[in-house]
């Protein structure tokens, strides 16, 4: 029986936990299954970065029903119950809030500890498929690894023991520590268009992906007029579900704005670093802008990032109101270049502190069994008023 399975699904999640993954394989204190959900094809995981990270190849892979959010969600969680009917595990890791993390629900099932990495973030907005996810794993958790203690104690104000979080900052910060060279380098991986672009003048760079932004009509012609309103040359990684629905929408970019299929992890933080500062409604890309030094305009309503905010490295730009005027939101992005700011995300050595209490957690059995009127942790002061 492995110590532990660790269950992931989508390449940035394999990318914030590869430190960990690499950690968990070079000890002989703590053994772990490496399982892909199957939320996103496993050619995610032939991404040139994941070689250069010598990221471990899955030991298990699911094949899970494709479709809408119910169908994915519930073909996870049935492949997880069946994977622990005959795999056990003292605890089960998942990492984020995307359809992965709803196979915690098999775990509870099977009376599994469940540990939950980038536990208790919250951007209050129940619109979002991410939101719902993030709130019922972490209220099914055995142990909460928050990045931060503003996390923490979000965590705190909905009932979830003191004892349950522990904070270890953020292990992005890590591997963007680790890996700033890779990045530097990366411009090999780039079309030929786009190095052209950045090698004659400055740019910005653009990601778009939300679903309330792009299923929503109003929200996307709000971006897009953001984004028509500067005259500096835009790179626009841009999905394929964006594409089709600027086409849909009948929305005109700019001549300036060189929209290409979505680029891989290394070409992007090249970009990133790079870019005069970038338009994104991805609270990671808003995040690694910081941590790089990079401004950001948050295409969103709300964030469960606040951080970029109070260190004043991002602009918020809401697509889901009207806006009559665009240019006061890159002028203030603009300002930004000339400002510096410590990033908050931690010191760079989550990764470890996570990989060494799951060994504490796991020599000490710490993870045992639910039995009635027993919890693995102390939770005497978990609702509090």
């Amino acid at each position: 029986m492995k110590d532990v399975g660790i269950i992931l699904g989508i390449r940035p999640d394999v990318i914030r936990a590869s430190k960990i993954l690499n950690l968990l394989s070079n000890t002989s204190d703590i053994s772990f299954d490496f399982i892909w959900s199957g939320q996103h094809y496993s050619e995610n995981m032939k991404d040139v970065f994941f070689e250069q990270l010598n990221v471990p190849k899955p030991d298990v892979e699911f094949e899970i029903e494709k479709g809408n959010d119910a169908q994915i969600v519930s073909s996870v969680i049935k492949n997880t119950y069946n994977h622990l009917e005959k795999n056990k595990y003292k605890a089960v890791v998942f990492l984020g809030d995307t359809n992965t993390v709803m196979g915690s629900i098999a775990v509870a099932q099977h009376n599994i500890p469940i540990v939950h990495i980038e536990g208790c973030m919250r951007s209050y907005d129940w619109r979002m498929p991410e939101e719902k996810y993030r709130t019922t794993i972490d209220h099914l958790s055995d142990r909460i690894y928050a990045y931060l203690d503003s996390y923490k104690q979000q965590g705190l104000n909905e009932g979830i023991s003191d004892k349950v979080i522990k904070v270890t900052g953020n292990p992005i910060v890590d591997i963007i520590n680790e890996n700033n060279n890779l990045f530097q380098n990366a411009e090999n991986y780039l079309s030929e268009e786009i190095v052209k672009i950045i090698s004659n003048e400055s740019f910005l760079l653009a990601t778009v992906h939300r679903r309330e932004n792009i299923l929503d009509r109003n929200s996307l012609n709000q971006i897009v007029n953001l984004i028509n309103q500067t005259e500096t040359q835009v790179i626009f990684p841009m999905g394929y579900t964006t594409q089709s629905k600027i086409e849909e929408y009948n929305l005109k970019l700019n001549s300036n704005v060189h929209v290409c299929d979505p680029i891989g992890y290394l070409e992007f933080m090249h970009l990133l670093d790079r870019s005069n500062y970038v338009f994104s409604d991805s609270g990671t890309v808003v995040e690694e802008a910081c941590i790089l030094g990079t401004p950001s305009i948050q295409l969103r309503f709300s964030t469960e990032r606040p951080e970029v905010y109070d260190v004043k490295s991002s602009v918020k730009f809401d697509p889901s109101i009207e806006h009559n005027e665009y240019q006061s939101f890159l002028n203030k992005a603009q300002s930004l270049m000339d400002t510096k700011w410590k990033q908050p995300f931690g010191d760079g050595n989550a990764s470890s502190k996570i990989v060494e209490d799951l060994i504490h957690l796991s020599q000490n059995d710490a993870f045992k069994k639910h039995k009635p009127g027993d919890y693995p942790f102390d939770i005497s002061n978990s609702f509090k008023e």
